[in-house]
């Protein structure tokens, strides 16, 4: 995420907070698709990560993409921490451990996003090649431990690198050694939220198989297709994973806020100082919990817009619906992740199609699901048969609703093609993570900077 919210308007009632859900609301013809990545930095003459600081560090990188775009900088504490367009067209952050974030403009195809996405990618490159860095396609670091990987200057990370190891064994591997695509929807209405939530959380363990490619951990295979997808596992069950709740019928906006509320809080941010908020709800702060600690207790809309950003399901409802149970990859499948879901969930008979596909799935079978994926990927069994064929069916829905939404570029293809990459995928019948590990075993002599050398944009 690259700012945290400001909005000063006071938030008195359950009202103002349902409100705010429901305010994301959009008639179909306005649904947009917002597209993010995240990459590693790394130097390319010894293959170890890029700190913050110094004559070849994360900040040169800023400073030369802000010549480049143009885009205003934003800055935390005195320090540049990212950028974004005044006109609404994106922004650029940073990760914990740096790892490079595009959060693309909310774009009308994914025709565009691509293309947004590839300008990004070659603005990148141009900055990093004369600093001797390149960057990494994948879902997890794959040769550094956390001890060597570096550590953004964000007052937000802070807080959450002191409050992780108190509700997980992983959220600092999260925070500092994972990467994600992720897309970003539009709803109609309550109803059509609860349809794509549902739908999205039912379906994310099939998408963390099709995008798995988190193979290596400290310079060896992990015995893992998704070393993310595990991390994630143990993070802050109180905050992310799958939502019960999400299952039922009667769904509603209502629904997600009560759940918020009783989430602890990361923080508070007022005249650009981040206090501590990790003891109490955001349902204690509205209590009054924070009078006396900090500045104007009274919560803002702008606190509960940023205390839902630092939530973390499979599915994450705000204004807009995100879809994260994605691994970082290479570039073909920053295109591929929002062609899957917009394929799934834009056209309003394959929306119909697959909620009924998944309409009996229960809770308990979706868990150990997802459970599951990220050792044994599309062999992951479910029913009477795997995620493989889950994987397929949902790919041939999704390239239906691409095709019924028909959306051409200027060649006049439809938005199908940027399926490809799965398809090739689910063809092969092995995620993208085990063909890493055959080419890493069979052709490169087990050698990191061949794994490197294959990864990089």
């Amino acid at each position: 995420m690259a700012r945290d919210t400001t909005d000063l308007t006071p938030v008195s009632s359950m009202d103002d907070l349902v409100g705010h859900l429901k305010d994301g609301e959009k008639p179909p013809e306005n649904f947009r698709i917002g597209t993010e990545h995240e990459k590693f930095g790394y130097y390319l003459e010894d293959l170890s990560p890029v700190p913050y600081g110094g004559e070849r560090g994360i900040r040169k990188i800023l400073e030369g993409m802000q010549s480049l775009s143009g885009w205003e900088p934003i800055i935390d504490d005195g320090n540049l921490i990212g950028l974004y367009s005044a006109d609404g067209g994106g922004a650029i952050s940073l990760e914990p451990g740096g790892q490079f974030e595009l959060s693309g403009a909310p774009l009308e195809t994914i025709h565009a996003t691509c293309r947004e996405s590839n300008d990004h990618l070659a603005k990148v490159r141009a900055v990093a090649k004369d600093l001797g860095i390149g960057f990494l396609g994948i879902g997890s670091s794959p040769s550094w431990t956390l001890a060597e990987t570096p550590i953004m200057p964000k007052s937000r990370y802070e807080i959450m690198r002191r409050y992780m190891p108190k509700v997980g064994t992983r959220g600092l591997d999260m925070m500092l050694r994972t990467t994600t695509i992720q897309v970003n929807l539009d709803f109609a209405d309550e109803a059509d939220m609860r349809r794509k939530m549902r739908v999205g959380m039912k379906l994310q363990p099939v998408a963390s198989a099709l995008f798995a490619h988190s193979p290596f951990t400290e310079g060896r295979p992990n015995g893992l297709v998704s070393w993310r997808s595990q991390v994630w596992t143990d993070v802050d069950n109180q905050r992310s994973g799958l939502l019960p709740f999400v299952f039922d019928e009667r769904f509603s906006y209502r629904d997600y806020a009560e759940w918020a509320l009783d989430v602890p809080m990361y923080f508070v941010t007022r005249d650009g100082i981040y206090h501590d908020a990790t003891h109490v709800t955001f349902r204690q702060f509205m209590d009054g919990a924070l009078k006396g600690a900090i500045p104007d207790p009274q919560p803002q809309l702008g606190d509960w817009a940023n205390h839902l950003s630092t939530l973390f399901p499979d599915v994450r409802l705000k204004r807009f619906i995100e879809m994260r149970g994605a691994d970082g990859g290479p570039w073909r499948r920053i295109c591929a992740l929002p062609a899957y879901w917009v394929g799934l969930l834009y056209d309003e008979a394959t929306l119909q199609a697959v909620d009924a596909l998944t309409a009996d799935w229960r809770f308990e079978e979706v868990d150990a699901m997802r459970s599951a994926v990220p050792h044994d990927g599309f062999r992951t069994p479910f029913r009477d048969g795997t995620v493989l064929d889950l994987a397929r069916e949902t790919l041939k829905l999704a390239r239906q609703g691409l095709k019924a939404r028909g959306r051409l570029n200027d060649e006049g293809y439809d938005e199908s093609f940027f399926l490809a990459p799965l398809e090739e995928v689910v063809a092969r019948g092995t995620t993208s993570a085990e063909e890493l590990i055959r080419l890493y075993e069979e052709q490169w002599d087990r050698s990191m900077p061949r794994v490197f050398k294959h990864l990089s944009y």
